[in-house]
């Protein structure tokens, strides 16, 4: 399990980064010649960096390796570790920000009420940089494309990214994908955010018409209250351990090739290749992961919802989940050992095969036995539990979606008035709140599901 006072000390680096300074840049009126004021703005981000306009540090030598030191880099600049880039409306097209170390956070932020437009950017090997309310895609502007569009990336000869913010930014491959074919998907849609390293916080990004989503092989790390919609790949990957998914909202998988589209995804590496390791510490709570809104939605396929094979997956935490998928894997662990499967809802939508969406434990494909997991006040379409030492109990098939949920046919799956998942539930080890952020319990016993029943 992650701990909370890492998790706690990764939010602090972001929270206390007061500017001490401010800056300007504007594509459209700035000037090279400026010194960046609110008068006088420079006039690319690009050149800002390229210019040594930041003052920074870098690795003493390269290749980088762990007995390398950081150092000075543009010091005395004017841009200067707390302080803030206000970017106003224009095209950025593609900027990359590489070997940059910062002592303390420097923002790169939309200035109130402008709209800054970028190809694609990459941060690589640096630390201690926030990006704020920018608007990436690849129709802004034209040339080869990135292949994502916000990509936090280390390296192997440069070093290691780590602490790192990107929030309230807005990523489309295209504003309207309606009229796109099986082809246009395939050759247009580009992925939206990547991130490897460490402590990597990805908050309140909306994306739209993307390949995969937003993939994360950082480790202690956090995603949490972003909106993916319309995607052909994965919605999103947790791969590095002891990272925190939540209230994240993943609907509308395109099925236009044969990848194995999932709402979340993760798998294990180590000395044998893919699923010869570990995943640990993952934490899944209250996200919703929606297979399709549209039933004449085009190329609309069969979405895993969180299929997680090729373990072990340990010490991971599954709760207050909503999963509305038409397959058999709603929610699936290959190979877990003492995992919580806790307060989930998962329905499939209709009785077509693939399905019954199921909650499923079973063993890794190498075949290692699942073990230690709990598995409890989970509100499912089906559950097939296979392990040593499982314990399961206080969970509810659901046969009757009506006479459980206020609409199903309209994704609400909050209770209704007399549902058997009222007060069914047990306490012990339960969320202290349901997907919504109610108190349990609200009446004599806790409720089954991701929903706390609350009359108004």
């Amino acid at each position: 399990m992650m701990r909370l006072w890492t998790l706690l000390a990764m939010l602090l680096v972001f929270a206390s980064s007061v500017p001490a300074a401010e800056f300007y840049i504007d594509p459209q009126h700035g000037n090279p010649a400026g010194d960046g004021s609110a008068d006088k703005p420079w006039r690319s981000l690009q050149e800002v960096i390229d210019g040594g306009l930041v003052q920074s540090r870098q690795w003493d030598a390269l290749p980088y390796n762990a007995d390398r030191k950081l150092v000075a880099k543009n010091e005395g600049a004017p841009i200067q570790p707390g302080d803030t880039m206000w970017l106003r409306s224009g095209d950025y097209g593609d900027v990359t920000i590489r070997k940059h170390y910062n002592t303390g956070v420097i923002t790169i932020a939309a200035q109130q009420g402008h709209t800054p437009r970028f190809r694609s950017l990459l941060l690589q090997s640096s630390s201690h940089w926030a990006l704020k309310g920018l608007h990436v895609s690849p129709e802004f502007g034209s040339g080869a494309k990135s292949r994502t569009m916000i990509d936090v990336q280390s390296h192997g000869w440069n070093g290691p990214v780590h602490d790192v913010l990107v929030e309230q930014c807005v990523l489309q491959s295209t504003a309207d994908s309606s009229g796109w074919t099986a082809a246009d998907w395939n050759q247009r849609a580009v992925s939206g955010i990547g991130a490897d390293g460490q402590r990597i916080v990805i908050r309140g990004n909306r994306l739209k018409n993307v390949n995969f989503g937003i993939s994360v092989s950082a480790s202690h790390s956090l995603v949490e209250r972003n909106v993916v919609e319309n995607f052909c790949g994965d919605g999103l990957r947790g791969l590095g351990n002891h990272s925190l998914f939540q209230y994240n909202l993943v609907k509308n998988c395109y099925d236009v090739n044969d990848n194995h589209d999932d709402g979340f995804q993760s798998w294990s590496t180590g000395p044998g290749g893919v699923g010869s390791g570990e995943v640990i510490g993952i934490v899944l709570r209250g996200n919703t992961i929606i297979n399709s809104e549209d039933p004449n939605q085009p190329h609309r396929g069969t979405l895993q919802g969180i299929g997680c094979f090729d373990g072990m997956f340990v010490d991971w935490t599954i709760e207050n989940n909503v999963v509305i998928v038409d397959h058999y894997h709603g929610i699936t662990l290959g190979g877990a050992r003492n995992c919580r499967f806790v307060n989930n809802t998962v329905l499939d939508p209709n009785d077509r095969r693939p399905g019954p969406a199921a909650l499923r434990i079973g063993k890794h494909k190498r075949g290692t036995v699942s073990t230690g997991c709990i598995v409890r006040n989970n509100l499912v379409s089906a559950m097939h539990v296979d392990g040593q030492e499982m314990t399961v109990d206080h969970n509810l098939v659901v046969e009757d979606p009506a006479s459980v949920f206020v609409a199903p046919d309209q994704f609400d799956l909050q209770l209704r008035a007399g549902s058997p998942a009222i007060d069914a539930g047990s306490g012990d080890l339960a969320p202290a709140v349901d997907i919504q952020g109610i108190a349990r319990p609200q009446g004599p016993a806790f409720d089954i599901g991701a929903h706390e029943y609350a009359p108004k």
